[in-house]
């Protein structure tokens, strides 16, 4: 029996790729082993998001592949790299990497996966090694609700992929040319996917893709621009989705991610507000609020847009909680850009936010910009709006001390409430035996730094009493 072990980096889609090769090596009647060291083969699935991305899986697998020759332990170890990098880089990597890496495969092989490690372990790494190269061009794969798949998340909570690419313009961003088009699955795929998660013990359901709020309609017969809104009387929408989703029976949250600005209309935020099931949480990447730099940065929105946006989620989801993202050190930005940057968050006060840094991604228009701003500055930018948030984030967790949440149990002691998902969000920490994997209601008492303390509804907490001295 082969034995494989697979290292997944990057994003959820990323890992929802990693699930779908794990699920196919099973059924080829392969051993998936965590422990890269005694595999025959290793998988690295890779990201290619910014350069850090591209370091991080670079150190991977250099890593696995010096881990193989030491004292010959794993000598005739078989290294395959998968993912985003593969798909961008394979061309490049198949000559830089040539003595590190036997193949290469791109976003379309996770379902072929078997069978080119198949072929691979039959072939011996003769003196003139050269990786093979399965990439295509173009990726146009999207899983269906009956793909096998092991999923690699807790019992609990599971990510669903309900669209693969993307259509947007952004001059910073790489995707489009590695993950292709935008392409949605159908409603009645994922529902049934969803049917079975639930089924399992499910009690999350995180929707993922490029661009979530653009689900469905690449299927409209009246072609959408990257500026239309969600409209399910054009066609499928995500709101079609959400209410389907909405009607399955069972406890669980429906967690809404990656969503476009552009696209949120009345009928979306009308639809989660009328569906209790929809987690009271959204994920919209704003990266900017100045006009010049979403200009820039063909954002498909303005200022003005993007402010009368927020006031309107917030309105018409009471207790919506609002994580977005940032970008600072886009070129041409000045300081006036990062004031009102500075201005905006101040003022909104996001419940979550994160700032990234930019980096100049080859193959991007960004990255032939004029006006590319010094590591330095990127930095020091990054640090002012960060410290921001900070003190932001101190008071939203101080506005939660006596209330009462429902939280999901991930493990003993640790829980995440609905306004934080799974692996970037805060965590709430009761020091009490609560079942995993389900809800509970507890009380805040406390928090510190991100995080929530709790305590289960009903038990208050412990008040020590300490002795005056004598005067």
């Amino acid at each position: 029996m082969i034995k494989v072990s697979l290292i997944s980096l990057g994003c959820a889609k990323n890992l929802v790729d990693s699930e779908i090769m794990v699920g196919h090596l099973h059924q080829a009647g392969m051993a998936v082993i965590p422990e890269a060291e005694k595999a025959d083969v290793v998988i690295v699935n890779t990201c290619s998001f910014i350069d850090s991305s591209k370091e991080e899986s670079i150190g991977h697998i250099l890593e696995v592949h010096q881990n193989r020759g030491m004292k010959k332990r794993r000598k005739e170890q078989k290294l395959i790299v998968a993912g985003c990098m593969a798909q961008r880089f394979s061309k490049d990597l198949s000559t830089s990497l040539q003595d590190e890496v036997d193949a290469f495969i791109g976003l379309d092989q996770v379902t072929k996966v078997a069978p080119i490690i198949e072929g691979l372990y039959a072939k011996e790494r003769g003196p003139d090694h050269t990786p093979e190269n399965f990439v295509t061009p173009r990726s146009t794969y999207i899983p269906d609700y009956d793909t096998p798949r092991f999923r690699l998340t807790p019992k609990h909570s599971a990510y669903i992929k309900i669209a693969e690419g993307c259509n947007h313009p952004c001059t910073f961003c790489i995707i489009p040319q590695i993950r292709g088009r935008h392409r949605s699955r159908s409603v009645e795929s994922v529902v049934a996917e969803a049917r079975r998660l639930v089924a399992e013990g499910v009690r999350e359901l995180n929707l993922i893709s490029q661009d979530t709020t653009f689900f469905g309609m690449d299927t409209w017969e009246q072609r959408p621009n990257p500026r239309t809104p969600v409209d399910s009387s054009r066609g499928t929408a995500l709101t079609t989705l959400l209410r389907q989703l909405n009607a399955i029976e069972g406890d669980f949250w429906i967690r809404l991610l990656y969503t476009h600005p552009a696209h949120w209309s009345d009928e979306l935020i009308r639809t989660i507000a009328e569906c209790p099931k929809v987690a009271r949480y959204i994920d919209i990447p704003l990266q900017h609020i100045s006009d010049p730099m979403l200009e820039r940065m063909q954002r498909e929105t303005s200022g003005d847009y993007i402010r009368t946006l927020i006031a309107r989620i917030r309105a018409g989801i009471p207790g919506i909680a609002v994580r977005t993202t940032f970008i600072v050190g886009f070129p041409g930005e000045t300081e006036a850009d990062v004031d009102e940057l500075c201005a905006f968050i101040q003022s909104t006060k996001f419940e979550r936010l994160g700032v990234f840094r930019y980096s100049q991604e080859e193959g991007t228009r960004a990255a032939k910009m004029e006006g590319q701003l010094s590591p330095k500055v990127k930095e020091a930018r990054w640090h002012k709006t960060m410290a921001l948030q900070k003190q932001i984030a101190a008071e939203v967790s101080a506005a939660y001390v006596g209330r009462t949440l429902k939280v999901l149990v991930e493990e003993p002691g640790v829980a995440r409430g609905e306004a934080d998902a799974p692996d970037i969000d805060g965590r709430v920490y009761v020091p009490r035996e609560l079942p995993v994997g389900e809800f509970a209601t507890v009380t805040i008492t406390g928090y510190q730094d991100y995080d929530l303390l709790a305590l289960p509804v009903g038990e208050q907490p412990l008040v020590r009493k300490v002795a005056r001295q004598a005067q």
